[in-house]
């Protein structure tokens, strides 16, 4: 037994992480209030911005008229169907996708230990490309205008079970094999790419391109049905992870010592991420970075408690890619800029001080 912050007593294996008390937890409560009112607040300005441009009170009043509240605003014509139909899918697409993208970073690097990992390392991004370059080059039609992000979606998965599969021996799996054994199927990955990128026509390589760089143009309230449940069943799956995913941070001997089956742990966790980033990249192409940026910035805030973690990432990430598509949206007029490249343009700066500041710190989490 030992004393908690609080100053009760709580076992190793019931309380790996202090519960938040004290200043800890109002960081905590202002960091989630905070987030969440940003959200909101975001969601409604970019949801105004455009050629038909709207008031934040005619968003809101058109999202409660169906509810049967009237603001009394008078929007223009033709207004509400564009909001709608193209702005609101959009919106809810960067949200999710932020969201699913800052939790698979999380658990990541939970998994390796490492603030520096990211859902690259098991080659579900590559996996992804391959796969809608595939279905572009080759001209699949399977599934008519889905081809490309089903495509994307079942390499990226297949992707990750060949590294995770290839990495095990003897009924386990070690980090750095693991880590090894995605660079090697990331380059493979990345071989296969450059030899689409090759047999394609010139129509074929701008849309591969296009699909790398990412961008949340055209997003359907279609597309925001299948990535919506994914998001949600994995994030509630994630969360139940967390208690265990705190007791591995203490070492995988002693999370074996306390009961932790940690290659199961390992395998479902990957499995998770998997499925984050395949539903997330499947309908959006490759954003890069906010599964780095975002946990690290959480922890340096509320602490290493998984728990809170997931839930300050998750508000983070979406938070962080709906304001990088207002950027791609309103930075240049009449054009709309890749969002891989902006989130890229914040993201590589920060990878760069993160790995000077963890070099520094011989690896601690900091």
């Amino acid at each position: 037994m030992r004393p908690n912050r609080g100053g009760g007593q709580t076992s190793v294996g019931e309380d790996v992480v202090d519960e938040p008390r004290g200043p800890l937890g109002a960081r905590r409560a202002v960091l989630f209030t905070a987030l969440s009112v940003g959200v909101v607040v975001v969601a409604i300005v970019s949801a105004g911005v455009g050629q038909l441009a709207l008031s934040p009170a005619e968003v809101l009043d058109a999202l409660l008229r169906p509810l049967g509240i009237d603001l009394g605003t008078d929007p223009p014509p033709n207004a509400e169907a564009a909001l709608w139909t193209i702005r609101l899918p959009r919106v809810a697409m960067a949200l999710l996708v932020g969201a699913a993208l800052a939790a698979a970073g999380l658990l990541m690097q939970a998994v390796f230990g490492n603030p520096l990992a990211e859902p690259a390392v098991v080659g579900v991004s590559s996996g992804a490309a391959l796969g809608a370059a595939g279905a572009i080059v080759l001209g699949w039609t399977a599934f008519g205008g889905w081809t490309t992000a089903v495509a994307a979606f079942a390499t990226g998965l297949v992707t990750t079970l060949v590294v995770y599969v290839s990495s095990r021996a003897g009924g386990r799996t070690e980090v750095v094999t693991l880590v090894l054994t995605g660079i090697a199927v990331n380059a493979v990955a990345q071989a296969g790419l450059a030899l689409f990128v090759f047999l394609g026509d010139t129509q074929s390589r701008e849309e591969i391109v296009f699909w790398q760089l990412g961008s949340l143009n055209g997003s359907l309230w279609a597309e925001v049905g299948v990535v919506l449940p994914i998001v949600a069943v994995t994030s509630i799956a994630a969360a139940f992870l967390t208690r265990n995913l705190d007791l591995l941070s203490l070492g995988e001997r002693s999370a074996r010592h306390l009961g932790v089956n940690v290659e199961l742990l390992r395998a479902g966790t990957i499995v998770l991420v998997a499925l984050l980033v395949s539903a997330a990249v499947a309908f959006t192409g490759i954003i890069g970075f906010v599964g780095i940026v975002i946990p690290h910035l959480m922890r340096m805030v509320i602490g290493p408690a998984h728990g809170p973690l997931l839930v300050a990432s998750l508000l983070g990430g979406a938070l962080l890619l709906s304001v990088a598509d207002l950027a791609a949206r309103t930075l240049v007029p009449y054009a709309d800029l890749p969002i891989g490249m902006l989130t890229a343009l914040v993201g590589g700066p920060f990878f760069f001080w993160l790995l000077r500041r963890t070099r520094a710190k011989a690896g601690g989490w900091g």
